[in-house]
């Protein structure tokens, strides 16, 4: 059963890649679409408004981190997330299952959920598919994400299998709690690690619960891209055409273009915030540490092809100055310029879907992330 206003509409098809329109109760997102992370009601260095600014239309937050910190009864009762962070547009919720089964030691894993410390202060906690859901219902989650385990890898392919098939028992408990809202949604998440059959046997199990859209998890976590994508190639079809699919966790310029290519509609990763943090900027020529020497004296804006606040106004030379001087706005204005150029390609990989084009277009973006920055002649 579909949520009533809740739905993804195809406008334009190419070979496996897809552009369409998300409909949700807190307005429409074209994708491909990439989500900043606000993992504690905050993209990291930005005001909302920064964040509106660069073309975003849906942000992530996440359950495990919101529950410690402030409380979920509290942001209810602050209005929910929408209000409590200044986003009026669609909120998708991880579900604090990759987050409690990162902390090793400090949690304990058995049918009924996950035990576990708080890594903040130590208390004990406990998460459930039911508790899980009942907090982003709380936190009022647009797209609430169902609770599933994402073991480490590498694992054997009997510990895959049955962490797949707990985790399939939790979607089936998630989808029974969740309360269906016009425009609101419950995704699933196909797990099984690398192993063809095992993601086969999760998409179909869920397909059969019914969710309104459908998530990919257990990739991007340390295997090579040609595997990832080869994961996507043999899943991906078994996912239901009308629905939307996320590859959660995911990344790199490079990886967001060949998982269009391959069918995948949402995105969601760290990788530009952290960059801004420490110096890294993504542009239309590949990555540049603004920390380097080489920039001392460097006049450029960082993407001559940007137009966010940190390319329009400053230049190289400046912004390593904050950088080097340790200044907080240097860490800001890189993250803005981040977010700003994974927004515009989106775009630009959109584009090129309506146009008929991507193929031509990914070669190009290609090209042009090898040749790395522009020469003297190419800025003159």
């Amino acid at each position: 059963m579909t949520s009533k206003n809740f739905h993804w509409t195809q406008q334009a098809f190419e070979h496996n890649a897809r552009a369409g329109i998300l409909h949700t109760a807190h307005g429409s997102v074209p994708t491909p679409t990439f989500m900043p992370v606000g993992t504690v009601g905050t993209v990291k260095a930005m005001t909302m408004d920064a964040v509106r600014s660069t073309g975003a239309g849906i942000v992530l937050g996440n359950t495990y981190h919101l529950m410690l910190r402030p409380g979920a009864e509290l942001v209810h009762e602050l209005g929910g997330l929408h209000r409590f962070m200044d986003w009026s547009g669609p909120i998708l919720t991880d579900s604090g299952g990759f987050q409690v089964m990162s902390l090793g030691a400090l949690r304990k894993l058995d049918e009924e959920g996950v035990a576990f410390r708080s890594h903040i202060d130590g208390s004990a906690h406990k998460l459930t598919p039911e508790s899980s859901t009942d907090i982003q219902y709380l936190l009022d989650a647009t797209i609430t994400m169902c609770f599933d385990e994402c073991p480490a890898l590498p694992a054997s392919y009997k510990t895959i299998a049955n962490s797949m098939r707990m985790s399939m028992r939790w979607a089936e408990r998630s989808k029974k709690r969740f309360k269906l809202r016009p425009g609101y949604a419950q995704f699933g998440i196909v797990q099984g690690g690398i192993e063809p059959d095992l993601r086969a046997e999760s998409a179909e199990t869920l397909t059969k619960i019914g969710f309104e859209g459908y998530a990919i998890g257990g990739l991007a976590v340390g295997e090579p891209q040609e595997q990832m994508f080869e994961t996507l190639n043999f899943t991906v079809p078994f996912l239901p055409a009308e629905q939307p699919r996320y590859l959660m966790g995911v990344g790199t310029p490079q990886d967001m273009l060949g998982a269009i290519q391959r069918g995948i509609d949402m995105f969601d990763c760290v990788i530009p915030t952290r960059a801004g943090r420490t110096g890294r900027a993504y542009t239309g020529r590949g990555t540049l540490n603004i920390k380097n020497a080489c920039h001392i004296h460097d006049q450029r804006p960082i993407d001559p092809e940007c137009d966010c606040p940190a390319c329009k106004k400053h230049s190289r030379a400046y912004i390593h100055h904050l950088f080097r001087t340790k200044e907080i706005l240097g860490a800001i204005l890189l993250t803005w310029h981040n977010l700003a150029y994974y927004q515009r390609l989106m775009r630009i990989i959109r584009q090129a879907i309506l146009d008929q084009n991507l193929k031509e277009k990914a070669t190009e973006l290609q090209s042009n992330w090898k040749r790395k920055d522009w020469t003297m002649d190419e800025w003159n």
